[in-house]
């Protein structure tokens, strides 16, 4: 392990061998045939290869369910968390190394559901990181159980008359939050998915996109989330990702739209001059100017330790 410095953003990077990516003795993937999960991956590692990334440079970590398998068959840092833990985890290894691009991920019950709180909490402070939701409306791991984004109505073996909840709302949760770029892609579609997560990655704060993955083999009602809408490229949708008031209303709609039957993806906020959490602890003084990760590998670097600070409450 090395340490990463800060990287300059405004440099000229070329692109890298996306293959870069692939563990050098690649594991086999247990993800079902068919699984949007395979989508994630593959549009990750373009996006990584397209942005210039070595994977020296890139932590990814994941949570606990199918989309957790994901740090396995993606060669960078890794750190497997507990179930809805992934964010705080993420949060502290940004803010001790912001040279690292940081990307968490994790299922709709990881992170909707027991993770929820993180969730709201890092979008509310935006932390300069990269949120993949693997959204397939179903528990997939632990064999097909009703989940935070199931739709009303559906049955499974946790809710064998039919869930009487309203499913949650990423977007709107995220926007609400105060996440500073909030999107959604399909499996489906992987060339949008391979830009959406390019700009995820690129956007200083925190960037959600709530990625539709299909699952075959526990969710045969969502089938394939296909066909789908790009809402950028359609004439019927006209709204301004800048606008907080236009975003909430498109996001509304969007939700209400996918248990309707129509997909409609693509980027829905975009606040690109608000100040992260860790630039917002620098310059208040916070935070060090050299990142904290550095002492780790300098012999003569002065320790701060815990309890240190707690002397005046002795």
């Amino acid at each position: 392990m090395s340490f990463t410095p800060l990287r300059d953003d405004d440099a000229e990077r070329e692109p890298t061998d996306k293959s870069a990516f692939t563990p050098g003795i690649e594991p086999q993937a247990t993800w079902c045939p068919g699984c949007g999960d395979f989508g994630v991956l593959k549009a990750l590692k373009g996006a990584m290869g397209d942005l210039g990334y070595t994977p020296e440079e890139v932590l990814l970590v994941t949570g606990i369910g199918c989309s957790g398998k994901l740090s396995s068959y993606f060669e960078s840092y890794g750190y497997h968390s507990l179930h809805g833990r992934a964010l705080p985890i993420a949060r502290a290894a940004k803010l001790a190394n912001p040279g690292l691009e940081v990307v968490a991920a994790g299922g709709d019950g990881d992170g909707y559901g027991i993770g929820g709180n993180h969730f709201i909490h890092t979008a509310r402070e935006n932390h300069d990181l990269t949120y993949i939701v693997f959204n397939n409306e179903i528990f997939g791991l632990t064999k097909g159980q009703t989940s935070p984004t199931s739709p009303k109505g559906h049955k499974s073996k946790t809710q064998p008359h039919g869930s009487a909840k309203d499913p949650v709302r990423p977007l709107s949760l995220a926007l609400v939050g105060g996440a500073s770029y909030v999107a959604r892609t399909a499996a489906v579609n992987p060339n949008q998915a391979q830009e959406i997560l390019k700009e995820a990655i690129q956007h200083d704060g925190f960037a959600h996109v709530d990625f539709l993955t299909q699952c075959p083999t526990w969710n045969k009602d969502a089938k394939q989330y296909v066909p789908y809408v790009d809402v950028q490229q359609s004439e019927d949708y006209d709204f301004d990702i800048t606008d907080r008031r236009e975003a909430s209303a498109m996001m509304h709609d969007v939700e209400d739209a996918l248990h309707d039957g129509e997909v409609l993806t693509g980027r829905f906020y975009h606040a690109p001059d608000r100040p992260s959490y860790g630039a917002e602890k620098r310059a208040q003084g916070d935070l060090p100017e050299d990142p904290l990760a550095e002492r780790y590998f300098d012999d003569d670097a002065d320790w701060e330790r815990s309890y240190d600070l707690l002397d005046a409450h002795r």
